[in-house]
C-alpha cells in the first residue's frame, strides 16, 4: 500500500511539474529598452510582450518617483496595457514599434490613438518580437523585416514605388508567405498569405499586392504595394500566386468534369 501511495505521489509530482512548465512556457515575457515618441518630449521605458498583450512602463525621473512617494499620482503612461484584442494593429521593424489602438484622439477628428517606440538598448532588435508574435496575431501584424518564406517558389529583383523614394530590393514569393527585402529602413516586409487581400499585375513587369495593412490614402483603408519587376513573371508563376492566395481565402475553384466525376465516385 505504501509504495502505490508513493508511485501516486510521483505521478502528481510529475504532473505538477509538467503544468508548471507549460505555464512557464505560456508565461514567456520579452522585454526591451525603448524611448516613446512624443511631440514635446520623448519618455524613456520599457516594452514587453506576453502572451496576453503589450505593456509600456515609463521609467520616472528621481523627482517624479520622490513626487509618486509622496502620494503623487503618476504620469497618465505611466504604465499602460494593451490586451492584443484592443490593438487595432502592430506595426513592427527591427527597430521600431507602433501600436494602433481603438481609442479616438478627440483633437484629432476622431483619428486613432497610436504609440511608437524606438528601441534605445543596445544589441536589442524587434526581430524577437516578431518571431513572438507571428504566429500569435493575425493580420493586424505588420512585418515591417524580411522574414525568409518557407518554401521558395520563385525571386526576382524588383523595386517597390513610392510617393518620393523608391526602395529597390529582392521579392520571394514562397509557399505561405510573400517577402519583400530592400536595404531601406522600414521598407522590407513580410505578408502571410492570410495578410494579403489580392494582387494583380497589368504586365509581366508589374505586380501590385494589396494588403490588409491600414493607410488612410488607399480605398477600404488597404495598403497597396506597387512593384516593378527587373525580370519578366512567367505567367504561370503568377497563376499559381493567385490560386494559392485565393485557396488560402476559402474561396473554392470550378474544378473540371473529370475531377468531379472522380470526386463523386
Amino acid at each position: 500500500m505504501a509504495h502505490g501511495s508513493q508511485k501516486a505521489a510521483v505521478r502528481i509530482l510529475s504532473l505538477a511539474a509538467a503544468a508548471l512548465l507549460a505555464a512557464s512556457a505560456g508565461a514567456q515575457t520579452l522585454d526591451f529598452t525603448v524611448r516613446h515618441e512624443r511631440a514635446l518630449k520623448d519618455r524613456p521605458g520599457r516594452v514587453s510582450f506576453d502572451g496576453g498583450g503589450v505593456r509600456y512602463t515609463q521609467t520616472l525621473t528621481s523627482e517624479q518617483e520622490a513626487k509618486v512617494a509622496k502620494g503623487k499620482k503618476p504620469p497618465k503612461l505611466a504604465h499602460v496595457r494593451w490586451a492584443y484584442d484592443d490593438i487595432q494593429q502592430l506595426w513592427l521593424s527591427p527597430d521600431k514599434l507602433v501600436v494602433l489602438t481603438y481609442k479616438d484622439r478627440k483633437w484629432l477628428l476622431g483619428a486613432d490613438q497610436e504609440y511608437e517606440f524606438y528601441l534605445a538598448g543596445k544589441g536589442q532588435s524587434f526581430l524577437a518580437a516578431y518571431e513572438f508574435l507571428k504566429d500569435k496575431l493575425d493580420q493586424r501584424l505588420v512585418a515591417a523585416v524580411a522574414d525568409s518564406p518557407a518554401r521558395d517558389v520563385w525571386e526576382m529583383p524588383a523595386k517597390l514605388l513610392g510617393t518620393f523614394q523608391g526602395s529597390e530590393g529582392v521579392l520571394q514569393a514562397g509557399g505561405d508567405r510573400i517577402v519583400f527585402k530592400t536595404d531601406r529602413p522600414e521598407q522590407s516586409r513580410t505578408w502571410r498569405l492570410e495578410d494579403i487581400e489580392n494582387v494583380s499585375t497589368s504586365g509581366p513587369f508589374q505586380l501590385t499586392i494589396t494588403t490588409y495593412e491600414r493607410a488612410k490614402t488607399h480605398y477600404g483603408s488597404m495598403k497597396g504595394f506597387n512593384f516593378q519587376l527587373k525580370r519578366k513573371l512567367d505567367p504561370r508563376r503568377y497563376d499559381l500566386l493567385w490560386r494559392r492566395l485565393n485557396r488560402e481565402q476559402g474561396l473554392k475553384f470550378l474544378t473540371s468534369i473529370e475531377e468531379r466525376k472522380q470526386t463523386a465516385q
